[in-house]
């Protein structure tokens, strides 16, 4: 079964560790609620953007976490 992941990263690409700590997905779906319920949090944490995987093949990003100013 795929396990889906979030990476988490600074602007620049780099690595961060997330302040909301996820679990492992077995969906897509799954993984992408919870980056909605929790994106907010992570961008006050320090992560900029993230990239989704399904095992180790990335499948988008990098998706900013911050609000498109109006």
């Amino acid at each position: 079964m795929a396990a889906w992941t979030w990476r988490f990263e600074k602007a620049d690409g780099t690595e961060v560790q997330p302040a909301v700590q996820p679990e492992e997905f077995t969906t897509q779906g799954d993984a992408e609620s919870w980056l909605g319920e929790n994106w907010k949090e992570l961008a006050e944490g320090g992560a900029d953007q993230v990239r989704i995987f399904e095992d180790a093949a990335e499948i988008y990003g990098p998706m900013s976490l911050h609000a498109e100013a109006s």
